[in-house]
């Protein structure tokens, strides 16, 4: 076992985490991207070659590549280097334990998001006078109602979206499924958007151009980039100041959520967080508004 070669296992490793961990596609390819990258910088090396004071080389040349990597990226460098050790100790290949190796201390992550009236531009700033544009506000309110990631939302299918009863479920992260609730104005405008079509496709959001073939209909299905693109075009032309994306309106959606006082356990729930701590990133946002309440009653 001391003799197995990074490169083999590293290819066990990824095939652990797609089958018997099943973990995302995207997940998958990042380890791989990563671990990559270690075994560039090392070479094809024994498992049990692997040394803390080799880590942390490793550690100090990320630190100096050009471009420079953010400490963040780093991190994730050095996360999946742990989860990769982590396997061949369970395995009982001898090497470095994953505990030895320590992450960058990065500074404490802030939210961005807008505000519910910078929302309600963003909405105002579509033009309704096109399917197009009753498409891009069904999207612009999805998001919003729901906190989806905007991979989820891509992978949505008409058939799944309950507009009766104003839920589905998703898979998020994980392949982890959870319940995602609509507000009424998103079922109005989903329901809005939907007459507009003239096609069986199963995908829910489409582009408007491509094959009409029924069996071609995932093809047209729309792209995260083309999502991103459609947000972000029509924050421009609402005249926000901010960098708006899908992922800030989820991060809006919670914010809301919070502000309005819902409990963090059932925000972490919707938004389909794994561990409380990382819904936690939002609690400075609450604790700021309780500040300004107090501040406000007791002068």
């Amino acid at each position: 076992m001391n003799n197995a070669k990074i490169k083999k296992l590293t290819v066990k490793f990824l095939e652990h985490a797609e089958i018997a961990k099943n973990q995302s596609r995207k997940t998958i390819e990042n380890y791989r991207h990563y671990l990559k990258r270690f075994e560039e910088f090392t070479g094809d090396i024994k498992c049990s070659q692997i040394t803390l004071d080799l880590v942390q080389k490793y550690q100090l040349h990320l630190n100096r590549l050009d471009p420079e990597l953010s400490k963040k990226t780093q991190n994730y460098h050095m996360i999946a280097l742990r989860a990769f050790l982590k396997f061949l100790i369970k395995n009982d290949y001898e090497t470095l334990p994953p505990e030895k190796i320590d992450l960058p201390k990065i500074p404490e992550r802030t939210v961005e998001f807008i505000t519910r009236e910078e929302v309600q531009r963003l909405f105002d700033a579509i033009d309704l006078t096109s399917k197009t544009g009753i498409r891009n506000r069904a999207i612009v309110e999805t998001l919003y109602s729901t906190g989806l990631r905007v991979s989820e939302l891509r992978s949505l299918n008409r058939k799944q979206v309950d507009l009766k009863r104003r839920e589905f479920m998703v898979r998020g992260k994980g392949r982890k499924p959870r319940i995602v609730f609509l507000s009424n104005q998103c079922v109005r405008w989903l329901d809005d958007y939907l007459k507009t079509r003239e096609d069986n496709f199963e995908p829910l959001f489409i582009n408007s151009r491509g094959t009409k073939d029924i069996m071609q209909g995932e093809k047209r299905r729309l792209t995260a980039y083309s999502i991103q693109e459609i947000v972000r075009k029509t924050a421009l032309k609402a005249g926000i100041a901010k960098k708006v994306t899908p992922h800030i309106l989820r991060h809006s959606f919670a914010t809301e959520l919070l502000l309005n006082g819902a409990d963090i356990r059932a925000v972490q729930e919707m938004l389909g967080h794994a561990s409380i701590t990382t819904t936690q990133i939002y609690t400075h946002l609450t604790n700021q508004r309780l500040r300004e309440i107090h501040q406000k009653c007791l002068r």
